[in-house]
């Protein structure tokens, strides 16, 4: 998944579901076997492309578009790589961000900036500026791994209609713009519905929200909208995804910095 963390205003009420309490020990136990379990389930997808809407709104209601593409490529033991390409408007037609996530390392990232004609690499410790003037932080934007979290359960609790596991998730990377994620996974498919997001001074800095889920090869939950909502600013980021195209012969060459410089 290419895609990460999300804050408090709730779009619907939250009913909590009594469950027994559990150690610390087993807290962290069935936290780790829920992600372990999410992740298992998004295996086998191979490579995939989607068309993309992003619409940055002001808190007065000011909206921008732009229109991008995004690629995939899933990684045998170890991160996922993706590449992002914008289509348009003209001032940012060209550019092209480069990810590769690791499961033990510092992930890699690169931002292609046309008007310059050069490739900028973005440094882990900056990884938790905005992306592209949007809500959503370069950090957000590399795929779920297992291994650079650490877990608790929290509770069951219900959302959208959907009963979920809360979940706390704590980064292990030092350079990590947050303290914590509570993430919402829907007991029935194992997918995320919300993400909190916790600042360094552990106050919700954003809140994260993925709907419109639609189900592809029989198997893989993508959802076609994700909102990123900037709780202190009042900003909000809207991704619409379209066109999903699985397993289309996507391989290595297609994810290096040659490849990002010539993406059109």
């Amino acid at each position: 998944m290419t895609i990460k963390t999300f804050t408090a205003s709730i779009l619907c009420s939250l009913s909590l579901v009594l469950s027994p309490s559990l150690s610390a020990d087993d807290a962290q136990d069935k936290g780790l076997a829920i992600a372990k379990e999410m992740k298992s389930r998004d295996r086998g997808w191979v490579d995939s492309s989607a068309d993309m809407e992003m619409v940055l709104r002001s808190r007065g209601g000011r909206e921008t578009r732009r229109e991008m593409r995004i690629l995939s490529l899933e990684v045998q033991n170890d991160g996922d790589k993706s590449m992002t390409i914008f289509d348009s408007p003209n001032d940012v037609k060209g550019t092209a961000f480069l990810s590769f996530t690791h499961n033990n390392a510092d992930d890699d990232q690169w931002l292609y900036l046309p008007a310059l004609k050069r490739v900028k690499r973005i440094a882990s410790k900056n990884k938790s500026g905005p992306f592209m003037g949007s809500e959503f932080s370069y950090e957000d934007l590399s795929s779920f791994e297992v291994e650079e979290y650490d877990y608790r359960w929290l509770r069951d609790e219900e959302f959208n209609g959907k009963l979920c596991f809360v979940v706390e998730i704590i980064p292990r990377d030092k350079y990590s713009g947050y303290t914590r994620e509570i993430v919402w996974i829907d007991q029935e498919h194992y997918r995320a519905m919300k993400i909190e997001f916790y600042d360094r001074k552990d106050g919700v800095l954003k809140t994260l929200t993925l709907s419109d889920y639609q189900l592809h090869l029989d198997k893989f939950w993508r959802p076609a909208k994700q909102t990123m909502q900037n709780e202190r600013n009042g900003k909000t980021t809207e991704v619409l995804l379209r066109n999903y195209q699985f397993r289309s012969g996507l391989d290595e060459q297609d994810f290096t910095e040659n490849s990002l410089k010539r993406a059109r």
